[in-house]
């Protein structure tokens, strides 16, 4: 069974099912146009930064050099799921503090042309924890939570798998 990875975090915020068919690695349907659309983005969009940095199991988007500091940016191709992206993030975040690295983060919609700064604090912390104990908890179940029909359902790449 997989670790709490980036990923996880973004679906919790999205659906409980996912997490759990992500975590037992039951991958979308990678012919998904969205899917695709995904990849495209992610390649193109700003190609002359520093792109894709791995770091103990996180791949980062863009890491630049502030004044001070690091800032982590997230690069995504809506708002669509903000506040999965800001959660996503904040982990990012989470997880460099532990390992004594102090960074700022930033998640870029260049498509709306939209730079929202994210900052670790003590109650961002705490969602974090409680998130991955809940994400730890669903992983460890025999069977994924029952479908729930959502407003991200419709374009969801794991449809088929729920409502087939």
């Amino acid at each position: 069974m997989s670790s709490i990875i980036p990923t996880l975090i973004w679906y919790y915020y999205i659906c409980l099912r996912e997490v759990w068919l992500m975590a037992h690695e039951i991958n979308p349907e990678q012919d998904n146009p969205l899917v695709e659309l995904g990849r495209i983005f992610h390649e193109y969009a700003y190609k002359r930064e520093k792109r894709e940095i791995s770091l103990n199991g996180m791949k980062l988007d863009l890491l630049k050099r502030g004044e001070n500091d690091y800032i982590i940016c997230e690069v995504k191709k809506s708002s669509r799921f903000e506040l999965s992206a800001k959660m996503q993030l904040a982990y990012y975040l989470y997880k460099l503090k532990r390992m004594g690295i102090e960074a700022k983060g930033e998640l870029l919609i260049p498509k709306e042309k939209k730079r929202i700064r994210i900052e670790l604090n003590e109650e961002l912390e705490k969602e974090i924890e409680k998130t991955v104990e809940h994400i730890k908890k669903i992983i460890a179940k025999e069977k994924p939570p029952p479908p729930r029909k959502t407003k991200y359902c419709r374009k969801c790449a794991y449809r088929y798998f729920c409502w087939a």
